[in-house]
């Protein structure tokens, strides 16, 4: 007899198009029966024949940026809960900003999981950048010894800032005394990678690179010819100011060093623009011998450059003008797009914005998201024909398996009770003030979506009920594989 049912839902997979009619059995916390019929003589939930999604697996948010990460942690877990997102996986990196170190991993990474343990209300991970050269020699370890497989370059720091103009690598990305953050490390990383890959073969499948694609001389040229032409503001100006090209020029880098040092599993993250996207399918037909993985944003699906709420909407890179996002579209219904995400960072207002409040280069970059994931996705993917059922795989299945989540992303038996119950005839309209985020503004003010997370369990524990956050956190961190 299983201790928690849910009765009467409509179970989405990511092998099957359609739902099925179901109830889900559950067990210390994993899924022991997926049929019709079933009876327990513990608690049972009445779905009330509503959609049961696999809960989202996340993999690109980013607690503790502008936030200190314990709080991040709580809250930022919270608005997750909200987007049907069970289990999220953070980048984190030494240098400015998250924890303001620098210095080695292994002094780094447990005051990380220090800070984040007992917060979060959903499983977290976090993906790390191997910022310098000692990082590459610690792969190894953080793979074996604290379960973290992926790991992230930033190809425009070393000449770009993060919000634009800087290019001092020094006090930013706090490196060693003579090393730089430039192509030649971006090849080490990737030997160092693969090296890691080598070394664990029974791993190697999970063991991946994820890549920031944007080419900082391009952006650095253009931000001064949109600035001294000053014709555009907001975020068409920031848009203008890295244009589609540097996406494309840094995939076309990326990949080939990729190639040239052997490393075999490749991630694109938060492709925006149909020059990056055609760029990253053409390099994927030029390596065949390399697992390319390709990443979309629900920020860069639902917002334009017009549609967006104002310059809170600043992200790197830059929200896109309407043919961008018909263009990923594209590619999403075709099936070129391996995963969806948030890319949530939160950033308060009184960080964001700079002075005067209305230029968009003075601006922070990121904002938050996950709270619209999955009824974004669902909203807009079905009014384009988009099966649930594939929904259910770029939320939930390819980056549980990509990253190591061998417990996540399907509601099977053996799998972990990650489910979220989604009202797919449910109008409203996104209003930030609703999210549990801290963040007090969203890109997607005023926008109107016709589905609802309504209820999320986190391994069988109810974290939202109604729409509303309940219980204490029961988050916990994820060592991969797991």
């Amino acid at each position: 007899m299983s201790e928690l049912l849910l009765k009467n839902v409509k179970v989405v997979t990511h092998d099957r198009d359609e739902p099925i009619d179901a109830d889900v059995a559950i067990e210390d916390g994993r899924i022991v029966r997926v049929e019709p019929g079933l009876s327990t003589a513990g608690e049972v939930i009445d779905g009330g024949g509503r959609l049961a999604f696999p809960g989202v697996v996340d993999a690109h948010q980013h607690w503790g940026i502008y936030n200190p990460l314990p709080e991040d942690a709580e809250s930022e877990s919270r608005a997750s809960a909200q987007g049907g997102v069970t289990t999220a996986l953070t980048y984190m990196r030494t240098g400015q900003y998250y924890l303001n170190k620098g210095g080695p991993y292994a002094e780094f990474y447990p005051e990380v999981l220090r800070q984040a343990e007992g917060r979060a209300y959903v499983d977290y991970g976090f993906h790390l950048a191997p910022m310098s050269s000692g990082h590459i020699g610690e792969l190894p370890d953080l793979v074996e010894r604290f379960g973290v497989p992926s790991f992230k370059i930033f190809m425009f720091y070393g000449g770009h800032g993060l919000h634009g103009r800087s290019n001092d690598q020094s006090s930013f990305l706090m490196l060693p005394e003579g090393e730089r953050y430039d192509y030649a490390h971006f090849e080490f990383v990737m030997r160092g990678v693969q090296a890691a890959r080598e070394r664990l073969p029974e791993l190697a499948s999970e063991i991946s690179l994820s890549l920031h694609c944007e080419t900082a001389e391009i952006m650095t040229a253009y931000t001064k010819l949109v600035e001294e032409a000053g014709e555009l503001s907001g975020l068409a100006a920031y848009s203008a100011s890295r244009p589609p090209h540097s996406e494309g020029l840094a995939v076309f880098i990326a990949s080939y060093l990729a190639h040239e040092t052997g490393l075999g599993n490749v991630n694109l993250l938060h492709l925006s623009s149909r020059k990056a996207m055609d760029a990253a399918v053409r390099m994927a037909a030029t390596f065949p011998h390399i697992d390319f993985r390709r990443e979309v944003t629900i920020g860069h699906l639902l917002a334009d450059v017009d549609t967006a709420n104002g310059i809170g909407s600043k992200v790197n890179p830059p929200i896109r003008p309407r043919e961008d996002v018909e263009a990923l579209w594209e590619y999403v219904l075709d099936g070129t797009v391996d995963w969806v995400v948030s890319d949530h960072a939160c950033c308060r207002d009184e960080v964001k914005f700079g002075e005067p409040r209305d230029n968009v280069f003075l601006a922070k970059s990121g904002f938050g998201g996950a709270e619209y994931l999955l009824p974004g996705l669902v909203t807009e993917g079905r009014r384009r024909g988009l099966p649930y059922g594939r929904i259910a795989a770029l939320t939930s299945w390819n980056p549980a398996k990509r990253f190591g989540l061998r417990t996540k992303g399907t509601i099977a038996p053996g799998f972990d009770a990650d489910i979220c119950l989604v009202d797919p005839a449910q109008t409203w309209t996104v209003r930030a003030q609703d999210s549990e985020s801290t963040q007090e503004y969203t890109p997607f003010e005023g926008f109107e979506l016709t589905a609802r997370v309504t209820d999320t369990f986190v391994r069988g524990h109810r974290v939202l009920d109604s729409g509303k956050i309940v219980g204490a956190p029961a988050g916990r961190y994820v060592s991969r594989p797991a």
